[in-house]
């Protein structure tokens, strides 16, 4: 008797009208029939001898044909005999030695992370993200590099708006300077002055954008990551929020900077105390197979998600959000993408996210 065996290192996610099958060796992730599934679950525990014999003839091509595509994607591989048990299961346990991983602060003046940076040593921080409304100099790049140089973070991204200075010289005075930042986004550019190079020590990105801090929670298939870190904090986390701190433009200390709730602010609270207060931690471990529409999706544990727009119509009994991301357009039930903002049921809640935008703008 022969038996297929999957690799520990494929992932096979079920949704509503497909599936999806995410090697984790090799960051790649592909879609396929639904039916493939009750193939894949067969072959676990059953002999392919036996499974083809309790088929027709018609069904035994299909099946030698699935087992062929198992192969030749190289999912898994057959042996002679059950070898179940023979290989350990990949574990998805997730662990993060980090109080907090990441903090996302929005930024004027860039004195304000001053304030921050003793706790960024105390909580062990591992990346921060600066978003600026303000344009930076050579200068102040270089002091924000410098601030932090030593530190406990694996690395800084900064978002800023694009000027006429940002030319090739000045990129490449960064990349000669520049030893803690790992990525540069400059927004509002009508045209990149200069490619990305291998060459320069960080990530550089030119956006046309006018990129503003409620762009973010945007679900699109280019933002979909097939990495074994982010799928197992996904399968035991919220893949966006757990063990993050957003700091709004009035340094107002948040899950998310777009979020309503406050936990404090920097000028009078520490980071330390505001990550335990009641309630900051709420939604740290909620995940999508927990949010409604989003837990029948196949990509679930590829996608991220955000609490701060949803299509605010479920609440769980702890009383928290359980909506579907409002910026998200795919149907698991049809298999289809349309773009979300032209969905009549999510006008309400556009309608009131853009009264909360333009009421902050106000004040």
């Amino acid at each position: 008797m022969t038996y297929f065996n999957l690799f520990s290192n494929i992932l096979v996610t079920k949704g509503a009208s497909r599936i999806l099958i995410s090697d984790l060796q090799r960051n790649i992730s592909e879609l396929y029939p639904l039916e493939f599934y009750d193939i894949i679950e067969e072959l676990k525990s059953k002999s392919i001898e036996n499974i083809l014999g309790s088929y027709d003839a018609e069904s035994q091509k299909f099946m030698h044909e699935y087992i062929e595509l198992l192969l030749e994607k190289e999912y898994g591989f057959i042996t002679e005999g059950n070898w179940d048990g023979s290989f350990p299961s990949l574990s998805y346990k997730f662990s993060e030695p980090s109080e907090i991983s990441n903090i996302f602060i929005e930024v004027s003046d860039t004195s304000v992370l001053d304030r921050i940076k003793e706790s960024i040593e105390t909580l062990r921080v591992k990346y921060l993200v600066i978003y600026c409304n303000k344009k930076l100099s050579l200068n102040e790049f270089q002091s924000i590099d410098l601030q932090f140089e030593g530190s406990v973070l694996n690395g800084i991204e900064i978002f800023s708006p694009f000027y006429d200075n940002v030319d090739e010289e000045f990129i490449n005075h960064l990349s000669q300077t520049l030893t803690g930042i790992y990525s540069l986004v400059f927004y509002s550019c009508p045209k990149a002055p200069v490619k990305p190079k291998d060459v320069f020590r960080f990530s550089l990105q030119f956006s046309q954008e006018n990129l503003k801090i409620s762009s973010c929670g945007k679900v699109d298939l280019k933002y979909f990551n097939t990495n074994i870190s982010k799928v197992t904090e996904a399968v035991n986390h919220n893949s966006c929020l757990h063990k993050k701190i957003g700091i709004d433009i009035n340094g107002n200390i948040k899950n998310c900077p777009l979020m309503a709730e406050s936990f404090g602010n920097i000028n009078d609270t520490s980071l330390e105390d505001a990550v335990i207060k009641p309630g900051f931690r709420k939604y740290w471990n909620l995940t999508k197979d927990k949010i409604e529409i989003c837990k029948d999706c196949e990509f679930r544990y590829i996608c991220t998600d955000c609490r701060a727009y949803t299509e605010r119509n479920h609440t769980n009994s702890e009383g928290l959000d359980t909506s579907k991301p409002l910026k998200c357009g795919y149907d698991p039930y049809t298999g289809k993408w349309e773009t979300w903002s032209k969905n009549p049921l999510k006008q309400e809640a556009i309608r009131f996210y853009e009264q909360q935008i333009n009421l902050n703008a106000a004040l």
